[in-house]
């Protein structure tokens, strides 16, 4: 009876071991896999589109644009954005489409425009107009007067025009020809208006 109670007692301080034993293989290999938490891991913000994130005081001190030139990258996001109203005013043009062709022309232009979408309306002239692209575009002539910017863009592109009567018949382009058209454009800007935006205000003939 006795050995038998010192066999249970040694076979139950084995198991306690064992089990520590094993515990402790399986702490280990978590660390080995999952790694440490040393306190210095970056935060990972699911909305971090959210947050604000301070800016130096000395970095927010603004660059003066000089308006006197337009060189280097200024002139490659200006021509890219006058390609892209380029394209919007020619076929908003052809849609009758008065609001977008108001946020991109002059007043004067504008009423220009107008009128000739009336005068086509009235006369019952439908316009079918395809933008196929820009080949090429170039600044030909830039200055500043006092306030206001003027720039004149060439640009050269292809397009597929079409105009029908009210009975739906051609009378001017083909439906199934590409052509080349060469536009110069001037568009301007007052540098004292919030709005960055340039207007067309001239089509030079």
């Amino acid at each position: 009876m006795y050995i038998y109670q010192i066999m249970s007692n040694s076979f139950g301080y084995l198991d306690i071991i064992l089990l520590g034993m094993i515990a402790g293989f399986i702490i280990l290999r978590l660390r080995s896999i999952l790694g440490r938490k040393t306190g210095h891991e970056s935060k990972v913000y699911p909305n971090f589109a959210e947050k604000k994130f301070s800016i130096p005081q000395q970095d927010k001190n603004p660059v003066k644009q000089n308006f006197e030139i337009l060189e280097g990258k200024d002139k490659k996001e200006f021509l890219r954005g006058a390609e892209i109203a380029y394209e919007s005013i020619l076929t908003s043009f052809a849609n009758g489409d008065l609001i977008k062709l108001k946020a991109l022309l002059s007043p004067k232009m504008f009423s220009n425009f107008s009128e000739a979408i009336k005068t086509r309306n009235k006369e019952n002239i439908k316009s079918e107009f395809t933008f196929i692209g820009v080949k090429e575009s170039s600044v030909e002539k830039y200055e500043k007067v006092k306030d206001n910017l003027f720039a004149t863009v060439k640009f050269v592109a292809e397009v597929i025009s079409v105009k029908k009567d009210k009975e739906n018949k051609i009378i001017e382009g083909n439906p199934d020809k590409i052509k080349f058209v060469s536009d110069s454009w001037k568009f301007t800007k007052n540098i004292n208006q919030k709005s960055p935006n340039w207007y067309l205000s001239e089509i030079i003939n």
